[in-house]
């Protein structure tokens, strides 16, 4: 199986979104990614197999020297072959290309083992509010 790896890589909305409501377990969004990723993002990764998208990434910054990864997603079909750390890896590359410091993440308890162990994040203390 051959993935392509694409920072900043073309995608449609309807895709992106339809990738989002399998890998979070929700209904199909109508979210213009296009729209979100250009204003706020640094960047993003598109996972391709044979054309198709099959995996995405979000990267997040403060137009300095932090990123943040969002929305790391993979077709279900295909979690658990590299694919997620790969995407992870490749915002890693686009982040510090782009001359940021430090890469954020913040993740359910249940993906402590992929970030921490397949994408080799350092637990922090951090704090958060919800609103």
């Amino acid at each position: 199986m051959t993935i392509v790896y694409e920072w900043r890589g073309d995608f449609e909305d309807a895709t992106v979104n339809a990738l989002h409501a399998e890998g979070f377990s929700h209904r199909i969004l109508d979210i213009c990614w296009q729209s979100q990723v250009h204003r706020h993002s640094l960047g993003w990764v598109c996972a391709r197999r044979d054309g198709e998208l099959v995996g995405f990434v979000n990267v997040a910054w403060d137009g300095g020297v932090h990123a943040f990864i969002l929305d790391t997603m993979v077709s279900a079909e295909l979690r658990r072959s590299g694919i997620g750390a790969e995407l992870v890896a490749e915002a890693a590359r686009g982040a510090r290309a782009a001359k940021c410091e430090w890469l954020h993440v913040d993740f359910d308890d249940d993906l402590a083992a992929f970030y921490f162990d397949a994408c080799g994040f350092e637990p922090t203390k951090a704090g958060l509010i919800a609103l």
